[in-house]
């Protein structure tokens, strides 16, 4: 009897090695497709590029590779980055001329596409403190915040550019209005954006229904509008205190999103643009896919999402992400190019790239090799 017990501790104990093994194989392929991803953007991409929206979701994604990796190149690259823009967004001084309504020139300070510049900020920052690094970002944000307007994020993508801002900055200064005016810009931009029937975010108040439709009739949620949706609750939820008045509210909204999200995913994998009529624009979508990818992993990560739910949803989105979306020399392809629904007819293959689309896939790389360890 005692022969038989031994030999099944020998072979629990074999099994466990191996899977052990496997383990740490797995998590080491994701930090061999991070670095290739990440080097392959560096290396054809100087940093001295503009702190408009699209290069600052790059850094989200490149600061998040850092804090995982501690390469001290990925470090350099956000700080060169942030060095040439003089840790500004948008450079205009004259507090009479600050605008939110879209617009790309130096007065748009308050627009939140030049305010998603201040994530990358604050993490160097926390990094290293130096006020030089964050003066610009609670200039802007204190004023804008003495402000009575609440109409300041008018369009979904505002929500992963500037909701994380407030949560970082009120970790740096704790200043509680951070977190109030946090609540009070997302119940305006909940009042013209979000479906509760759905539990999903319209773009902006041009495509609620039935006022605009699909090509078939149905309502028309935008992939990568609702993934940075859903990446922005993510990233929020990282930096909100436990304690905070309404942080259950952002939880509950986090997992209705992800429950919407999940079930519309396609079988092969990713999310179609449209994400309730994949014939209106068909065929794979990398950055939707890749902020859904990085939402979801970081709900089962932090316990907010069903491990044995959200897995198997991962699973084929990660191998999307891996198999198709990644070229061979570290390529980011089947990014749609900037814009702001789904395009009927639009061409977007292994050779559509982008700097936001890069951020994306690291935030999810990151996150999934955080997952395979943790399991």
């Amino acid at each position: 009897m005692k022969k038989f017990y031994l030999s099944i501790l020998l072979l629990l104990s074999a099994f466990m090695a191996g899977c052990q093994e496997n383990k740490q194989k797995a998590s080491e392929d994701v930090l061999v497709i991070i670095d290739k991803v990440n080097n392959y953007w560096q290396s054809n991409n100087a940093p001295n590029v503009r702190s408009f929206w699209d290069n600052a979701a790059y850094h989200t994604g490149n600061m998040e590779v850092y804090k995982l990796t501690q390469n001290p190149e990925y470090l350099q690259y956000s700080t060169d980055w942030a060095e040439h823009n003089e840790w500004k967004g948008a450079k205009c001084d004259d507090k009479d001329n600050w605008r939110y309504s879209y617009g790309e020139s130096d007065e748009y300070v308050l627009f939140g596409d030049y305010q998603i510049c201040f994530q990358t900020y604050a993490d160097l920052y926390s990094l290293n403190p130096d006020s030089q690094k964050i003066n610009r970002a609670m200039e802007v944000m204190e004023h804008q915040m003495s402000t009575p307007q609440n109409d300041y994020w008018w369009w979904a993508d505002g929500l992963y550019m500037v909701m994380p801002v407030m949560t970082k900055m009120y970790n740096i200064t704790q200043n509680p209005l951070y977190l109030d005016k946090l609540d009070e810009y997302l119940a305006y931009a909940d009042s013209i954006m979000y479906d509760v029937e759905a539990g999903l975010y319209y773009r902006d108040s041009k495509y609620v229904y039935p006022v605009h439709r699909s090509v078939n009739g149905h309502k028309d949620f935008w992939a990568r509008g609702d993934g940075w949706v859903l990446a922005g609750f993510a990233k929020v939820l990282q930096d909100l205190p436990a304690d905070a008045t309404n942080r259950h509210k952002y939880e509950e909204r986090f997992k209705t999103m992800a429950q919407a999200v999940a079930s519309s995913q396609q079988p092969e994998g990713y999310w179609t643009r449209s994400m309730l009529d994949p014939e209106h624009a068909p065929g794979p979508e990398t950055s939707g896919t890749a902020f859904f990818t990085y939402g979801l992993l970081w709900g089962m990560n932090n316990g907010l999402l069903d491990k044995s739910t959200y897995e198997p949803v991962v699973d084929k989105s990660w191998n999307y992400l891996t198999t198709v979306a990644l070229q061979p020399d570290g390529k980011v392809g089947y990014v749609q190019p900037i814009g702001e629904r789904a395009i009927p007819g639009q061409v977007v293959d292994a050779n559509s790239t982008a700097n936001f689309g890069v951020g994306a896939y690291l935030l999810a790389a990151c996150e999934m090799y955080r997952y395979i360890i943790a399991d």
